[in-house]
């Protein structure tokens, strides 16, 4: 038997319906003209065992046809055909089609439990494949998906946490991974739906979240991070800020500082450039020893 499709050219089907219009009235007036009922029978069972060839195809379908379970080839032309009616014809769509898989719940790489879901563009390739392949590639599709989308999340942390076991940043992540993870995605469904005749147009990530019972503990995480990442940034202006200070008024000669009030000015400069509330200005009326 083959294991590849197979195109099949199959009789217009005006073809066919003209024989089955002349056959019924030739049956029909031969059998009134012998007084035979039995031919009026056979010749009205014959037309309506015909008629059963006749099939229309739209766009974008296509026939599967067998013979007492040998596989004859495929129709994939559209239009009105006439089939050997003792051909078994099962239909398969070549239209693409969308799956939106739920939300499910998977671990990380690094043990965080999340919530992944994804949508897949995807059509039958080889009708084939599709039909003798697996049992059903519709069932197939769904279940290979979530598979796909469960090792995927089991491969890449979700967000560019530290790894407490490397010590080091994931730059490849679910959230930031974008194109790069769509494409791992759709190069996975691409291998484990080839068996089934099965082409994937598009597969990305449509819905990611931590699950509940740790979203918002690591909501504080991220929010600890980027408040750490802020004051880092902050700290690292203000001290550019107090070394230009200090170098302009020792290049101007604006006022004499020795190492303590040159640290006690670098303290000040500090807390008033890094505090979050407005520094309050206290005036001194004296000398600058008092």
């Amino acid at each position: 038997m083959t294991k590849t499709e197979l195109t099949f050219k199959p009789m217009s089907g005006y073809v066919g319906l003209l024989l089955v219009l002349i056959l019924a009235p030739i049956g029909i007036a031969l059998g009134i003209s012998m007084h035979s009922i039995s031919i009026i029978v056979v010749s009205v069972l014959l037309s309506l065992f015909l008629s059963a060839g006749l099939t229309a195809i739209s766009p974008n379908g296509s026939r599967v046809l067998t013979l007492f379970g040998a596989y004859q080839g495929t129709v994939r032309e559209n239009g009105f055909f006439f089939i050997n009616p003792f051909f078994k014809k099962q239909k398969i769509s070549l239209r693409a089609r969308n799956l939106d898989t739920p939300p499910i719940k998977v671990n990380d790489s690094l043990g965080n439990p999340i919530k992944i879901g994804a949508v897949v563009v995807w059509k039958v390739k080889e009708t084939f494949r599709a039909a003798f392949d697996v049992d059903d590639y519709q069932s197939f599709v769904n279940i290979q998906s979530e598979a796909a989308i469960r090792k995927l999340a089991g491969q890449y942390p979700y967000d560019d946490l530290e790894d407490e076991q490397t010590g080091q940043l994931n730059h490849l992540t679910l959230r930031s991974g974008g194109a790069e993870i769509d494409e791992k995605l759709e190069d996975a469904l691409t291998r484990r739906l080839e068996i089934a005749g099965i082409e994937v147009i598009e597969a990305r990530i449509s819905y990611l979240a931590y699950s509940e019972e740790i979203a918002s503990a690591m909501l504080q995480r991220q929010q600890a991070t980027a408040i750490i990442a802020a004051r880092r940034k902050i700290v690292e202006g203000a001290v550019g800020m107090v070394d230009d200070a200090l170098q302009q008024l020792s290049t101007k000669q604006i006022v004499e500082l020795d190492d303590d009030k040159r640290a006690a000015m670098v303290s000040n400069l500090l807390v008033v450039l890094c505090s979050d509330k407005t520094a309050s200005p206290v005036i001194n009326a004296g000398t600058l020893h008092n």
